[in-house]
Protein backbone atom coordinates (compact mmCIF):
# COMPACT_ATOMS: atom_id res chain seq x y z
CA UNK A 1 0.00 0.00 0.00
CA UNK A 2 1.36 3.45 -0.90
CA UNK A 3 2.47 5.78 1.87
CA UNK A 4 0.05 8.50 2.93
CA UNK A 5 0.99 12.10 2.23
CA UNK A 6 2.07 14.28 5.15
CA UNK A 7 -0.80 16.47 6.37
CA UNK A 8 0.71 19.70 4.99
CA UNK A 9 1.20 18.16 1.53
CA UNK A 10 -2.31 16.72 1.55
CA UNK A 11 -3.78 20.13 2.46
CA UNK A 12 -1.79 21.76 -0.36
CA UNK A 13 -3.10 19.14 -2.81
CA UNK A 14 -6.66 19.75 -1.62
CA UNK A 15 -6.26 23.50 -2.15
CA UNK A 16 -4.83 22.99 -5.63
CA UNK A 17 -7.64 20.57 -6.47
CA UNK A 18 -10.27 23.21 -5.67
CA UNK A 19 -8.80 25.39 -8.42
CA UNK A 20 -8.68 22.62 -11.01
CA UNK A 21 -11.52 22.45 -13.52
CA UNK A 22 -14.12 19.74 -13.03
CA UNK A 23 -13.77 16.95 -15.60
CA UNK A 24 -17.15 17.87 -17.09
CA UNK A 25 -15.82 21.39 -17.78
CA UNK A 26 -12.87 20.12 -19.82
CA UNK A 27 -13.87 20.38 -23.45
CA UNK A 28 -12.05 20.22 -26.76
CA UNK A 29 -13.25 23.79 -27.38
CA UNK A 30 -11.56 25.11 -24.20
CA UNK A 31 -8.44 22.92 -24.10
CA UNK A 32 -7.91 21.84 -27.71
CA UNK A 33 -5.25 19.15 -28.12
CA UNK A 34 -4.53 19.21 -24.36
CA UNK A 35 -8.01 17.93 -23.42
CA UNK A 36 -6.93 14.37 -22.64
CA UNK A 37 -3.82 15.54 -20.79
CA UNK A 38 -5.91 17.81 -18.55
CA UNK A 39 -8.37 14.97 -17.88
CA UNK A 40 -5.45 12.67 -17.02
CA UNK A 41 -4.08 15.25 -14.57
CA UNK A 42 -7.45 15.63 -12.87
CA UNK A 43 -7.75 11.85 -12.54
CA UNK A 44 -4.21 11.55 -11.13
CA UNK A 45 -5.00 14.07 -8.39
CA UNK A 46 -8.32 12.36 -7.61
CA UNK A 47 -6.52 9.01 -7.25
CA UNK A 48 -4.00 10.45 -4.78
CA UNK A 49 -6.83 11.99 -2.76
CA UNK A 50 -8.64 8.63 -2.68
CA UNK A 51 -5.43 6.86 -1.62
CA UNK A 52 -5.28 9.30 1.30
CA UNK A 53 -8.87 8.55 2.35
CA UNK A 54 -10.19 11.84 0.98
CA UNK A 55 -13.38 12.03 -1.08
CA UNK A 56 -12.62 14.48 -3.91
CA UNK A 57 -16.28 15.50 -3.99
CA UNK A 58 -15.98 16.80 -0.41
CA UNK A 59 -12.72 18.74 -0.82
CA UNK A 60 -14.22 22.04 -1.94
CA UNK A 61 -16.53 22.19 1.07
CA UNK A 62 -13.66 21.38 3.41
CA UNK A 63 -11.35 24.03 1.97
CA UNK A 64 -14.05 26.70 1.41
CA UNK A 65 -16.76 26.05 4.01
CA UNK A 66 -18.08 29.65 3.88
CA UNK A 67 -18.87 29.50 0.17
CA UNK A 68 -20.27 25.99 0.06
CA UNK A 69 -24.05 25.67 -0.17
CA UNK A 70 -25.87 23.69 2.50
CA UNK A 71 -26.73 20.13 1.64
CA UNK A 72 -30.20 19.47 0.30
CA UNK A 73 -30.41 16.01 1.85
Amino acid sequence: MPEKLPEAALKALKIAFTYMPKAIEVTKYEYGDRTQTVLDHIEAVREILFMNDVDPEEVYGEINPDSTPNSSY
